[in-house]
Formats: structure tokens, C-alpha cells, sequence
């Protein structure tokens, strides 16, 4: 079966569950459980890299122990464990920035994810056919790229006025036109599902400038986005890892426009900024006071686009 039969599969089992309402949670619900299946398929490949490797989360939370086995937990088992054990302990992973990269990632993750489905045989249904994928294999990870585009495209009705995301040939377009370069600080301060920080990254690999191991990793840490909301947020980090960002820490779940002004100094500076203002998104009220006025009335422009 190929890749888009199976999230077409999944899609049509999570209509039957009455916990689920749309679209957008539908995605949200499927994109958590694809979270974790990508996370432990990398942390199979660490493994067989380094011997020594140890994964942050407890041996119970891994996909492994309780996702993987077809014939394992079901029905009011598995939405009992996923509700009362799953959730609570990676929402309360003991994780700083700085001590465990990996275990910090999953707990912002899921801090403000949660389980929609009441049904834990449809649980069971769709995670069965999640294990049809193995994103460690080359073809499939290839072809869920694609698939990865058509459910982002998904979000240009469960979201509004296309706040989350950007046509991919678009934000190719813009990158292409800003060339970035290997050394460069790139940042999307509303990057929503982390399209133009996707296009940044291939892009400069495809210039031939990344000819060393440490190259990519300068590449990676080079990367940097903010997106408020919960849901593209958490597409943005499953998105940065699908396209070989081991650690993405530097996509930051935060409003940017919260900071005044006067607070950035010379460590915020970037080289480049490659973004799509969400012309449909809300701010906080009483945000325009983080920015100085002119003369004439007009706030003082946090940042300049230009426009081929």
C-alpha cells in the first residue's frame, strides 16, 4: 500500500471517532502519533550510530513499548495509557534546554498537544497503519515528504486565511530570490509550519557549500523560526526533523511581537529574514506598545520585505 493510502486510511478511520471535530484536529491528532513514530525511527538510526546512545524518554513512553506491537494495548487500555500516562509524563518531562536537547524538544512539544479520540480501538486502527511507515527507509521518507506537503496544504481551511501555510513553490521562490548562504543566520519570525526555513535548508544544500559533517551542523543550528500557536508549531518541529534537522531547538514557540523593541540587542542579530506575515492572525492586545512611533504617526517597521 502506498504512503498516501495510508494517511488516506487514517484520515477516513479518525471520521468515525466522535472525539474528533474538523479538520484542524484531525491533523493535530494525527501529526502527535506521527511525532513519535518519527522520533523513534531516528532514535533507531542513532542507535545503530552510536552504541552509547540513551533516549530521554522513560522506556514505557517510547513508541516501541506500547505502539508498535500490532496485537498490544487497545480500547479503553490504550486510551487510559495515552490520557492518563502517555500525555501527563511527557507534558511533565524534567528536561531544560540545556540538559537534554532531544527530551527538551518532546516536552514543548506536547505541552499544548492533546488527544482528541475517545475510541481506543480507532487508536489502535490508526497507529497499526502509522507502523506501515518506516522513516528510515529512503523511499518512504521521500515519498511522506510529498504527502507532508498535502497535509500542510490541508491547513489552508483549518486555519485562517491561510496563516499556517505558504505554497511551497512560493516560499522556494522567495528563498531562491534572497540566496542565503552557509554561515548565515536565517530566521522566519511567523514561520507556521516551518515552509521557508524548509526551503532555506535545501536550497544551501544544493549550492555544494555543505561539503563536511561540521557544514551541516553549522547549517542546522543556522536555522531559526518562531510560531505562536500550538498546532503549526509542532508541524514545524516534525517538519524540521522529516528533513534531517536532528535537533530542532531553535524553533521557538513564542509570539514575536511580545518582546519590545528596545529589548533586541546585537545576539538577536540575523543575516536573513525570509517570512510571510500572517495577514489573518490576531495579535495581543496593547503589542503595538512594544514598538516606538515616528513623527508622523506611523510605527517604526520591525522588519522590511521586499517584493520581486
Amino acid at each position: 500500500m502506498s504512503i498516501q493510502s495510508v494517511i488516506k486510511s487514517i484520515q477516513d478511520i479518525m471520521r468515525k471517532d466522535a472525539g474528533v471535530d474538523g479538520d484542524a484536529q484531525r491533523l493535530s491528532q494525527l501529526v502527535w502519533l506521527l511525532f513519535l513514530k518519527i522520533f523513534d525511527d531516528r532514535e533507531k538510526e542513532y542507535e545503530l550510530v552510536d552504541n552509547k546512545y540513551k533516549s530521554p524518554l522513560p522506556p514505557e513512553l517510547r513508541w516501541r513499548n506500547w505502539a508498535q506491537n500490532p496485537e498490544g494495548m487497545t480500547g479503553d487500555e490504550l486510551l487510559d495509557f495515552i490520557n492518563n500516562k502517555l500525555f501527563k509524563k511527557l507534558k511533565s518531562l524534567a528536561f531544560s534546554e540545556n540538559d537534554d536537547t532531544r527530551g527538551f524538544i518532546v516536552k514543548e512539544v506536547f505541552e499544548d498537544t492533546y488527544n482528541y479520540m475517545k475510541s481506543g480501538t480507532l487508536i489502535r486502527q490508526v497507529i497499526n497503519k502509522i507502523n506501515e511507515i518506516d522513516f528510515n527507509r529512503q523511499e518512504d521518507k521521500h515519498h511522506f515528504n510529498e504527502i507532508y506537503e498535502h497535509l500542510l496544504k490541508e491547513l489552508q481551511s483549518a486555519g485562517n486565511a491561510g496563516e499556517y501555510y505558504t505554497p511551497r513553490p512560493l516560499t522556494k521562490f522567495v528563498v531562491e530570490m534572497v540566496n542565503p548562504k552557509l554561515g548565515e543566520i536565517i530566521l522566519d519570525p511567523s514561520c507556521g509550519t516551518g515552509g521557508f526555513l524548509v526551503s532555506a535548508l535545501e536550497h544551501i544544500r544544493n549550492s555544494g557549500e555543505i561539503k563536511t559533517a561540521k557544514d551541516e551542523k553549522k547549517l542546522q543550528t543556522s536555522i531559526k523560526g518562531v510560531e505562536l500557536k500550538p498546532l503549526p508549531h509542532l508541524l514545524a518541529i516534525t517538519n524540521m526533523i522529516l528533513h534531517g534537522v536532528e535537533t530542532p531547538q531553535q524553533i521557538k514557540r513564542d509570539d514575536m511581537l511580545s518582546r519590545p523593541l528596545r529589548e533586541y540587542g546585537p545576539k538577536d542579530r540575523v543575516d536573513v529574514i525570509v517570512a510571510n506575515p500572517p495577514f489573518g492572525g490576531v495579535v495581543k492586545d496593547g503589542t503595538e506598545a512594544n514598538f516606538p512611533h515616528q513623527k508622523h504617526g506611523r510605527p517604526f517597521p520591525c522588519f522590511v520585505y521586499a517584493t520581486a
